[in-house]
């Protein structure tokens, strides 16, 4: 039994890894630089699958009738069954991903009868014992142990000192100012109403947009220098751009030098009560007013900086591992391209190759 447990065990960290993947998350989230401002949509979050904790731990929890290890003689087949219990089935799941989530695991359960199964056929056939098994089970060996010597160095890597913590905090002291600001937004180009999107007089019109929404956002910054409420600026421009009714809001009371695309992160340079210039991008025009600046305590950001820590040592241990090693390919083999024939020697014949017939004068 213990071969087929490898088999299966193989096979599900390989069903398992994708889906882990795809559960997994930054140890350290960042917010994405926003350029355009972005719908708030409220998205209802689907409740998550809890683990029935008062389930005992000797309890069934899967049970496969039909299928038995060594069944006594004259058994009969119903009576022929493999049980698993919580126990059991815990430790396949942690082993295969720790801490996985109760849809992840309900899909392993699925799949593990139907593994079990045709893992003890092929046994039965003995291939178990065929070359090209014994030599996936190599490679497959090679991966599992790459990953558990990438969770260990993930281990270390999370054994952040706290005076490095207290260090980087001091040595990036701006990386962790925020700032209360008021942003307008100006499109970059005016709403045109056209059939054809390629003609060169809806390029004209287009270009003509761009040009006057240009000058609208130095117009409507000159208005927020004078003092003008930002709200009412942000209306103008979107009412400029013909598309009146959704300007979006203009206040921003927690920005940090992360959150902004690298062009915007000189606002931070600015006094309370100042106007930034105009900054052009892709997207439009933007100028930013600062309310206030501060800079967040060691307390608030202190997992923040241990993840990128953490991520920075991860990279350091793993760069000098490979450091350590050296490797030539061989370019004649890895190429793809056939070696030309010794010289003398006549090409082999192509089994699909077809004899040309003579033409009859030659026949």
């Amino acid at each position: 039994m213990h071969r087929i447990w490898i088999v299966v065990l193989l096979l599900l960290t390989a069903m398992v890894a994708p889906l882990a993947v795809a559960q997994s998350a930054s140890p350290t989230p960042r917010q994405r630089p926003q350029t355009a401002p972005e719908r708030d949509d409220d998205d209802d979050e689907k409740p998550s699958l809890a683990s029935n904790t008062s389930v005992p731990q000797t309890a069934p929890v899967i049970t496969i009738k039909g299928l038995c290890d060594t069944p006594k003689p004259g058994t009969p087949k119903s009576d022929c069954k493999t049980v698993v219990t919580r126990s059991e089935f815990e430790k396949l799941a942690n082993a295969l991903q720790p801490n996985m989530p109760p849809p992840v695991r309900k899909q392993l359960a699925a799949a593990y009868p139907r593994y079990l199964l045709m893992a003890k056929e092929a046994q039965k056939l003995g291939l178990d014992k065929d070359p090209h098994y014994l030599e996936t089970l190599k490679f497959a060996k090679l991966q599992i142990l790459n990953q558990e010597m990438t969770r260990r160095m993930q281990a270390d890597a999370a054994k952040v000192p706290p005076q490095d913590i207290e260090n980087y905090y001091k040595t990036n002291n701006a990386a962790f100012e925020q700032a209360a600001v008021q942003r307008v937004f100006v499109p970059k180009t005016k709403k045109i109403e056209s059939k054809d999107n390629s003609g060169d007089e809806y390029k004209a019109k287009v270009k003509e947009g761009e040009d006057a929404m240009t000058k609208e956002a130095e117009d409507l910054r000159a208005k927020a220098v004078a003092g003008e409420d930002f709200d009412k600026l942000q209306k103008e421009a979107y009412e400029a751009a013909g598309i009146p009714n959704n300007a979006p809001p203009t206040s921003m009371p927690k920005v940090r030098r992360a959150n902004l695309p690298p062009a915007h992160v000189s606002i931070f340079d600015l006094k309370p009560g100042e106007v930034s210039p105009v900054i052009h991008d892709p997207s439009g025009s933007f100028f930013y007013k600062m309310q206030s600046k501060s800079t967040l305590p060691l307390s608030e950001v202190q997992e923040e900086i241990k993840g990128t820590l953490q991520n920075q040592r991860m990279r350091d241990i793993q760069q000098k591992l490979q450091s350590s090693i050296s490797t030539d390919l061989n370019d004649a083999y890895f190429s793809g391209n056939p070696a030309p024939p010794a010289e003398g020697k006549s090409k082999p014949a192509d089994p699909d190759d077809k004899p040309v017939a003579k033409p009859a004068a030659q026949q």
